[in-house]
């Protein structure tokens, strides 16, 4: 018994020094409100969009690097493969949701659609891409994805504090 208040003294004190510790502070609403004007909202639709724009981009060098169309086509198959998915996505998620469950189920429902429309995407891309090559797929794929960095790096319009 001795011992198991002896612990709760030590936790007690381990939290009591975290607290004192601790460099948080709170914002205050004109700060919050402040922080939000520099912090612009970043459209999924331009995501979307430079998506499609890389996808395409990834298409015309596989063929100037490669000189073959075939290889073209997969890699822009590929790019296809995330751009339609996530357009779905996007327009799925715009919608106003009423409650946080609502939105969470809502993330969850369009997540489980683009990743069921991707496989099928994939799955159909022997029969639909003549002389498929894989390789350039999962290039035009990976780079397309790639995207959402380059977007979140390349915000306009986003401010920094002294």
């Amino acid at each position: 018994m001795a011992q198991a208040s002896t612990r709760e003294k030590v936790t007690a004190s381990e939290a009591e020094s975290e607290v004192e510790d601790s460099d948080f502070k709170p914002l205050t609403a004109q700060q919050a409100q402040e922080w939000r004007d520099r912090q612009p909202p970043l459209s999924v639709w331009r995501i979307v969009v430079m998506q499609a724009l890389v996808g395409v981009v990834v298409a015309l060098l596989a063929w100037w690097l490669t000189g073959r169309l075939q290889v073209a086509w997969s890699a822009g198959y590929g790019a296809l493969s995330v751009v339609l998915p996530a357009a779905l996505f996007a327009r799925g998620m715009a919608r106003k949701r009423t409650s946080a469950g609502a939105a969470m189920a809502g993330l969850m429902g369009w997540e489980l659609v683009k990743i069921v429309l991707t496989v099928a995407m994939l799955a159909a891309a022997p029969r639909l891409v003549p002389g498929l090559s894989w390789l350039a797929l999962l290039a035009g794929m990976v780079i397309t994805m790639k995207t959402y960095w380059i977007a979140l790096l390349a915000r306009p319009g986003v401010r920094r504090t002294d």
